[in-house]
Parts: C-alpha cells; sequence; structure tokens
C-alpha cells in the first residue's frame, strides 16, 4: 500500500474515533506509520486529507447515479444498491462525511459543496424519471433516501454487520419509493378536518 492511501486509511479510522477536530497531524501520522514531518510531503495538513477523503467518497458515490442502463428503474434499482453496498462497506467514511463535513475548510469547501449540489441534482434525475408525476415529493424522497442509506454509517457495528442489512435496506427503500407513484395515497391531499 502506497503512503498517501496509509495515511488516507489511518486519517479516517482517526477521525471515526475521535473525530476530525479531536486528531492532529501527528496522531495521523504516527497510525499511518510515519512521522508527522514526513505526512507534509503528501499532504498540505489534516484540512487536505478530510477533503481528499470527502472527494473520494463523492467520485465513488457519483459514478453510481450516471445513467447506464436507459432504463430509469434499472438506473434508479443501480444507484440504490450501489449506495446502499457502499454505506455498508465504508461506515466510517460515511460516518466522517455526516459528522464533519462542516469541517471542510476553503480552497476545498465551494468546489464540494457544488458537486455535491450536483449529486443531489443527479439523484432527483434518477427519480424523476421513474414518478414523472412526483414532482415537488421528488427532493425530498431523494433526501428521504440517502438519509436512511447512510444512517448505516451510526448503527452499532453488531447491527450494521448483520446478515441481511442490505437486502432490507433494499426492501425498506423499494417499498418507500411506492410513495411516489401517480395515485399512491402519499399523492393526494388529505381532506381538511373540520
Amino acid at each position: 500500500m502506497d503512503r498517501e492511501r496509509r495515511i488516507l486509511e489511518a486519517a479516517t479510522e482517526a477521525f471515526y474515533e475521535k473525530g476530525f477536530h479531536g486528531v492532529g497531524v501527528d496522531e495521523i501520522g504516527k497510525r499511518a506509520g510515519l512521522s508527522g514531518p514526513s505526512l507534509y510531503r503528501h499532504f498540505s495538513g489534516k484540512d487536505e486529507i478530510l477533503a481528499t477523503l470527502l472527494n473520494e467518497a463523492l467520485d465513488e458515490l457519483v459514478s453510481a447515479t450516471v445513467p447506464v442502463h436507459g432504463d430509469p428503474e434499472q438506473d434508479l434499482d443501480r444507484a440504490v444498491r450501489h449506495h446502499i453496498t457502499f454505506a455498508v462497506e465504508h461506515r466510517e467514511l460515511v460516518n466522517l462525511y455526516q459528522r464533519d463535513v462542516r469541517s471542510l475548510a476553503d480552497p476545498w469547501r465551494r468546489p464540494f459543496d457544488r458537486r455535491r449540489s450536483q449529486y443531489t441534482a443527479r439523484w432527483e434525475e434518477l427519480l424523476s424519471g421513474c414518478y414523472p408525476d412526483a414532482g415537488h415529493r421528488v427532493p425530498v424522497a431523494a433526501q428521504a433516501i440517502l438519509g436512511m442509506v447512510f444512517s448505516v454509517s451510526s448503527w452499532p457495528r453488531r447491527t450494521a454487520q448483520s446478515t441481511g442489512v442490505e437486502e432490507t435496506l433494499r426492501a425498506l427503500t423499494a417499498t418507500g419509493l411506492l410513495g411516489l407513484k401517480e395515485g399512491s395515497p402519499g399523492l393526494k391531499p388529505k381532506p381538511a378536518s373540520s
């Protein structure tokens, strides 16, 4: 494993355990088997390490939202499956994103925020392709899916590693998405109570 990868893996573990602000560069270097000063040959500091980790994760997730099948339902299913697998296999990184994305400093913050907005828009496009009549509920559904899937990062380890987690999350997502179908009870306004 190259040094940069060791540094990134050590940082992910340390940030997961102590939070971004609870870890110094020296500790990351020590966990990676390097001295603090030698870490600076690869990264300008822990802000750049955080930006690199978050951008790598976003690259992976954005790639799963690119339509490849020419069928909106298959493309949405592919994105859901990929995101669930990613969340289960990379709990520490997802937790870092959930908890410490606000710690991202300039010059990395603005480009990352733009990319994150594009990523959310891609989810909305996937959902709109399958549920064209869902209208204003699409952004809510996108956030609900991502929130549910990424909540795995804060589950107790035993639960997150139990058998059938991915299948259960896929089933819950599919069931929830039924509420976006035209004519479903979730799309009809409730009668006003008197």
